[in-house]
């Protein structure tokens, strides 16, 4: 019975992933349909993440209240809801209203399954939950490079997704029973010990600032790569919006095998050991993307990217209960979502900023310069948390 909840919850987690390269990969596409500049997509990404934001921040009241598993669920419905509306719209301004519940819906999944995860399983199942989110975010620009040249273009791609996020849901709804059996009193019990921290006081808890800072950095490059990665190669490198979007699944692809590897090796690696080596992998990743490549050679940077990126969230997160104690786990893994939403929203706004004023050659310097940065954090969290593992 524990198998088959870890495997509703994986499910949950491509539902997760499914959303959030939908409209990055489309955007090429969207675009061009509504006469609009490319920058214009940082106002869709800011509506998203902030919804992210407030729904993450209120997370473990709501966890408290009505549990993980109902949470999970309904949530995902009202992704499922927000997908089908903007299939619908005809112009960027509702389009922008719809992602309001997109990114509620998608803020509260994040925030009670990393840490029902974190808690009740290990390192390494965590690392799969993630690499299911990599499974989402891959298979949308796949879906949108098969039809976004049809008759109903992008549309079509969103209405595959409505049809996949709703069967998720519907998966979460029956399954509802199921969390009570494997984890039932004990859940309840840590979700009535759960301490919901203000923020005041959760910023005085020495470490909490930097795991924020390595969610905004690891998280900056994550969505600002999702986000402007088509783009990137279709302004700068000439190539065409579909076949951008069939490439920028090669980044996803990798942002799963990354965490698919870390599952794999994480029953004999810790997990700050991992993000050392994914950090490796990242800044050769940067490097070649920093190089007067071609399209495909970029393409080929970006999927290593993903590979070194792609095992630091999930284990960011699994050392959350271990860094300050299951009690306050829910309301600190709260607050490090609403960061990863804040970044997530910011970023790559302002990347698509710089893009329209510099041009997208500025793209690759921006993913260098969060690099750097989590380069210098990571040594400040050397000295408060991992030394305590040595």
């Amino acid at each position: 019975m524990a198998t088959f909840l870890l495997f509703v919850i994986y499910m949950a987690f491509i539902g997760l992933g499914l959303p959030d390269s939908l409209f990055g990969a489309a955007w090429p596409a969207i675009y061009t349909e509504y006469g609009l500049p490319f920058s214009f997509g940082s106002a869709m990404s800011v509506i998203s993440f902030l919804g992210t934001t407030v729904s993450s921040m209120c997370s473990a009241r709501v966890i408290n209240r009505f549990g993980t598993n109902k949470v999970t669920a309904f949530s995902t419905a009202l992704t499922a809801v927000a997908l089908l509306l903007m299939s619908l719209t005809g112009s960027f301004l509702p389009m922008c209203l719809c992602a309001i519940p997109l990114g509620l819906g998608a803020g509260a999944v994040d925030t009670a399954l990393n840490n029902y995860v974190s808690v009740h399983y290990s390192a390494r199942q965590m690392s799969f939950l993630h690499c299911f989110y990599g499974v989402g975010v891959m298979v949308s620009p796949y879906i949108l490079s098969l039809v976004m040249s049809g008759e109903n273009g992008w549309r079509g791609g969103y209405r595959i997704a409505v049809v996949i996020q709703a069967g998720i849901a519907l998966l979460l709804f029956c399954t509802l029973p199921v969390w009570k059996k494997v984890h039932g009193a004990e859940t309840q019990e840590e979700e009535e010990k759960v301490q919901v921290l203000s923020l005041k006081e959760m910023v005085r808890i020495p470490g909490v600032k930097v795991m924020w800072s390595l969610f905004i950095c690891s998280c900056a490059i994550e969505c600002s790569c999702g986000a402007w990665g088509s783009t990137f190669l279709v302004e700068n490198k000439g190539m065409a919006a579909d076949k951008a979007a069939g490439m920028l699944t090669f980044y996803y692809l990798g942002m799963t095998l990354g965490r698919f590897l870390s599952g794999v090796v994480a029953a004999k690696f810790h997990s700050w050991t991992i993000v050392k080596i994914g950090h490796g992998v990242l800044g050769v990743a940067v490097v070649l993307l920093l190089l007067p490549l071609g399209a495909e050679a970029a393409g080929a940077a970006l999927f290593l990217v993903g590979l070194g990126n792609g095992p630091m969230f999930p284990n960011f997160n699994y050392l959350t209960p271990g860094n300050f104690g299951e009690e306050l786990s829910p309301s600190i893994m709260g607050t490090q979502m609403a960061v990863a939403g804040v970044s997530c929203m910011v970023t790559p706004m302002l990347c698509g900023f710089l893009g329209q004023a510099l041009g997208m050659g500025v793209f690759p310097v921006y993913v260098a310069v969060f690099f750097g940065l989590m380069l210098i954090t990571l040594w400040r969290a050397n000295r408060v948390f991992m030394k305590k593992t040595e």
